[in-house]
């Protein structure tokens, strides 16, 4: 079934609602040779094309823990290959919506109040590239999470002549993503994001305790407010559901010299330099 991350994907589809799922380029030597070094690869050599499926498509594996920028470099992905980005939480509301025979089964599950099955989700996925967007290909962002479902999605794809072509994981240590996530406040109403290091609000004065008093939005003056998520406890909790779920399914790929890690803890034109040496040409 899937993990508590895609139960509340599953809430939301329920509720109808969505799942919370540039820069100059350097060009001196130096750097770019920092750049090509930032791409690591765990069975082929950093910047070299990935290999493609037998059908030509690129079937790519998004990974990355909260915080490590893939929210704004999928979007280039993306836009680089000309491919979609696919979520498990996007798909299942567009199943449901559609009124598909999947996700008629998927509806009927969650109204129960069940969990939506892995073979449930594979065939959701299953039916959502056989759309025209994904001729050429897809990313797959959320899953598989598990082993267990990286095997049946393997499965799946061979049935058409398609293969996992590529897994890339941006990684960044847990001590950064920690200073990055709990130094986060927002201010509800407007969305707009403030960091206790990085992008203080003008109401923070220097050594002063981040607090509900001291953390105003700029523009209206009323408190900010941290997420529940965004706590040093919480995120804790998340990073090592990660990283107990990536690393088995990166060692599941990794025999076929298709992973591809990337060191994201570094400036984003940076981290874009390096994923983009690692994608197919």
């Amino acid at each position: 079934p899937l993990s508590a991350t895609s139960r509340s994907e599953r809430t939301a589809v329920a509720r109808g609602g969505s799942v919370a799922g540039g820069s100059l380029r350097t060009r001196d030597e130096a750097s770019s040779l920092a750049v090509l070094r930032a791409a690591r690869c765990e069975s082929r050599r950093a910047g070299e094309p990935v290999a493609m499926a037998d059908s030509g498509k690129t079937v790519m594996i998004l990974f990355g823990p909260p915080g490590a920028g893939k929210g704004s470099q999928a979007p280039k992905i993306v836009e680089t290959l000309n491919i979609p980005q696919l979520s498990t939480g996007d798909m299942l509301r567009a199943a449901v919506a559609a009124g598909s025979e999947v996700g008629m089964k998927a509806k009927d599950v969650m109204a129960s109040g069940g969990l939506v099955s892995d073979d449930l989700v594979v065939d959701i996925i299953k039916d959502r590239i056989t759309e025209d967007d994904c001729k050429g290909g897809f990313i797959l962002d959320g899953f598989p999470r598990t082993v267990e479902q990286a095997k049946m999605l393997d499965t799946m794809l061979a049935g058409s002549g398609d293969k996992v072509s590529s897994v890339l994981a941006l990684e960044v240590p847990d001590e950064i993503l920690t200073e990055r996530i709990c130094g986060r406040w927002v201010h509800k109403a407007s969305g707009r994001s403030y960091h206790v290091k990085f992008a203080k609000p003008k109401s923070l004065g220097e050594g002063d305790t981040p607090s509900e008093t001291t953390m105003l939005d700029d523009e209206t003056g009323e408190p900010l407010m941290q997420r529940a998520d965004d706590t040093e406890e919480a995120l804790t909790k998340r990073l090592e559901s990660y990283h107990a779920q990536t690393v088995p399914i990166l060692d599941h790929y990794s025999p076929a010299g298709v992973v591809t890690k990337v060191d994201a803890n570094q400036k984003p034109e940076l981290v874009w330099d390096a994923i983009d040496a690692a994608l197919p040409k």
